[in-house]
């Protein structure tokens, strides 16, 4: 990732993932454009690569071969990554809304969306169909289907060149998986007719080969979850159908006022629309000066073009280049077996060396986005202080939970033995109120998301002493940037903050913000207790241990620093980190003891549980929920930075990698419990509730021994 050199002033905002904006991420992690602060939205972390969407299809490349990760890829360009669909354009503000998500705004904005397959005048088409675009989208509900067993019945709607792939894909990869398959093209008109005769005559003659049904001058008018019905009264049996034919603007488009009649974005040579600081490329633009196909080898060659043409628009300094789209272009057409199929210039030739070839041109393409070099933490200056190599090592500080001081280091400097409760206590007259403060250096591009985290970190403290959340402060230092983008930034931050404070109950009533060396985000926090808190002291022997959320925020967070971590991982990992602990503190309201689980790591949190009741703690690590992806990177050896100060001391827990994860420094983590009675129940009311809970141990007798298989 990109550091920041000087103040942000300008923001460029891509909307969509496509493969013109993941080339613009890529040559931009090479030559960044000082100043500009980049923000990339898209609906999924992975954007899938339409050339080798048919190879997954038919078994030949895994879905990780299949996606380009975004997470890493806006890592490595020192972007910021909304997870999140566009669903408008504010031209007038230079906003674009986004569905569950504060809008962004922008100076420069490119689109890059592609289109979808949709059939919402298809009776039925939206409960029981998929479109074959969006591509990730269709992948995974490919991927569940095809993992099914028994007879597969498969139905396409559309007898175009992406039909007639799919089809064949679909068909090898269910026969080879040993399911007997039927599988139908309905084609309203005639297929194949973009592609010259020879080349249609050797797809039909492959099509028939493999028994593969080609339906034409027919329309489905009905879709039911076992049938297509077809406007001949005929019926074709299908347990899948999607939909290839009709590839449509996606319908958010048109109300931007950017579009022509059919719903694209006409852009000229420069791949500008008619509002100059909007531009589009893709599947989703029109280029009126020289209409072509909609094809990806366009769109991959648009992007050196337009990355020159926004680094013009966002400098002001001019010097904007046309594109030149080729003529012609070579079409390589999979054939369902790796066997694949070339036309250009009307003459076609097929077999296996055209497959290796597609396959060489493909994985090369992808090559641009699975090795990309980790980001390195600054070389430490020669000479330097004695110690200055021990203190800092070899690995990027960790942010978030994981930047904390250390439990010994913390207690050594407050003179105490042990950590107090999660919140203080005061009483008012007769009511008890609590209050704490906590706040993180951000380790997540998108600032909404951080703040979330943050809030729901902070609170924490409240809800793990049985408290009602009631007021809070809100504390943020900006990266150094114009006041106008540190409005942007700062609305953002604060529409998410109160959106979290709102649903637990508190209101936001003040807080200081200020300009620094990066993104900080802290809550002061007070709650009401309407019986006695929940303390660390009252655990006691027999009571069982319940965990509400899984661990392995922190190997997670430390792994995606060093470009390691699968990027949907980081994004479910933020998820968890995101999710409300409140209604899990009211069903755990009669716990005898009860902590947050946040920098300490679960047994350091534990160890303070026991400390104050007198008591010791066994584990049962097999229990212990974790996040996807966590248990990977433990085996691999990656540690957060606060991971050996947290381990030291637990002499009675095994050096395996699983056991690991009891270190592991949690962000924003779940309430641990200390529970007498049914906590079987409890946990099953828990998991009711949507927490991902479980009883993983239990309050012993043995004062201060922390045991763990």
């Amino acid at each position: 990732m990109q550091s920041q050199t000087i103040p942000y002033t300008r923001d460029l905002v891509l909307i969509g993932g496509g493969h013109t904006h993941a080339l613009i991420l890529r040559r931009w992690a090479m030559d960044p454009l000082p100043g500009t602060r980049v923000t990339v939205i898209n609906p999924d972390p992975r954007a899938a690569y339409s050339g080798m969407l048919p190879g997954f299809i038919a078994g030949h490349y895994t879905r990780e071969e299949l996606d380009i990760d975004l997470v890493r890829l806006a890592q490595h360009a020192g972007a910021r990554l909304v997870t999140g669909r566009a669903s408008g354009i504010d031209r007038a503000r230079r906003l674009v809304q986004i569905e569950g998500h504060p809008a962004v705004g922008y100076d420069v904005l490119s689109v890059d969306v592609g289109i979808t397959s949709e059939m919402p005048d298809l009776e039925g088409f939206s409960r029981h169909a998929v479109p074959a675009k969006p591509l990730s989208a269709f992948a995974s509900a490919w991927s569940q289907f095809a993992q099914e067993s028994g007879p597969a019945e498969v139905a396409v709607l559309g007898g175009g060149v992406a039909g007639a792939e799919l089809a064949m894909a679909m068909a090898h990869r269910l026969r080879t998986s040993g399911r007997e398959a039927a599988v139908t093209i309905i084609e309203q008109s005639v297929a194949l007719s973009a592609l010259g005769d020879s080349a249609a005559q050797r797809i039909r003659d492959t099509l028939n080969a493999q028994g593969i049904r080609l339906m034409e001058h027919c329309r489905a008018t009905e879709i039911h979850s076992d049938r297509v019905v077809l406007d001949t009264g005929a019926v074709v049996a299908a347990g899948f159908v999607t939909g290839a034919a009709g590839a449509r603007p996606w319908d958010w488009l048109a109300r931007t006022g950017l579009t022509d009649e059919a719903g694209f974005i006409p852009v000229d040579t420069r791949l500008r629309s008619r509002d100059p600081v909007i531009f589009a490329v893709g599947d989703c633009a029109e280029m009126t000066a020289s209409p072509r196909p909609k094809a990806g080898v366009f769109a991959v060659r648009q992007a050196p073009v337009l990355l020159q043409n926004l680094r013009a628009a966002l400098s002001e300094t001019g010097g904007m280049k046309p594109y030149h789209p080729q003529k012609d272009y070579l079409k390589l057409i999979s054939l369902g077996r790796q066997s694949a199929l070339a036309e250009r210039f009307g003459r076609a030739f097929a077999g296996p060396l055209l497959w290796r070839w597609k396959d060489h041109i493909d994985r090369k393409f992808m090559d641009r986005f699975d090795r990309l070099t980790p980001p390195a933490a600054a070389a430490l200056p020669w000479p330097r202080a004695a110690g200055a190599g021990a203190t800092t090592g070899e690995q990027t500080v960790c942010g978030g939970c994981g930047s904390k001081i250390g439990p010994q280091t913390l207690q050594n400097a407050l003179g105490t033995g042990q950590t107090g409760d999660d919140a203080a206590v005061l009483q008012t007259g007769n009511q008890k109120q609590v209050i704490s403060t906590d706040h993180l250096r951000a380790f997540v591009s998108d600032p909404v998301v951080m703040t979330r985290i943050a809030a729901v970190h902070a609170l924490g403290d409240i809800w793990a002493m049985g408290a009602d959340p009631q007021a809070a402060l809100a504390s943020v230092i900006l990266p150094h940037q114009s006041p106008a983008l540190a409005e942007r930034q700062l609305a953002e931050i604060m529409q998410a903050a109160q959106e979290v404070m709102q649903a637990a109950g508190a209101e936001i009533t003040g807080g200081h913000s200020t300009l620094g060396a990066e993104l900080t985000i802290g809550f002061t926090v007070t709650g009401l207790c309407s019986r006695d808190p929940v303390t660390l002291a009252g655990a006691r022997p027999g009571d069982r241990l319940i965990l509400t959320k899984p661990l392995g925020s922190g190997v997670i967070m430390a792994a995606h620093m060093q470009g390691r971590a699968a990027g949907a991982d980081v994004i479910a990992a933020q998820a968890e980190m995101m999710k409300p602990q409140g209604p899990a503190a009211r069903i755990l309201a009669r716990a005898s003891a009860m902590t947050d689980v946040t920098g300490f790591g679960l047994a350091g949190h534990l160890r303070n549980i026991c400390a104050a009741s007198g008591t010791g703690a066994r584990i049962d690590t097999a229990k212990i929920p974790l996040m996807n992806g966590a248990l990977m990177l433990s085996e691999q050896g990656i540690r957060s930075t606060l991971w050996p100060e947290n381990r030291a001391g637990f002499a009675d827990v095994p050096d395996h990698p699983r056991a690991a994860l009891l270190f592991d420094p949690q962000t924003a983590g779940g309430l641990l419990a200390a529970v007498p009675g049914d906590a079987d129940a409890l946990c099953a009311e828990l998991r009711a509730g949507g927490f991902t809970a479980a009883v993983i141990g239990e309050i012993t007798g043995q004062a201060g021994q922390i045991v763990a298989d």
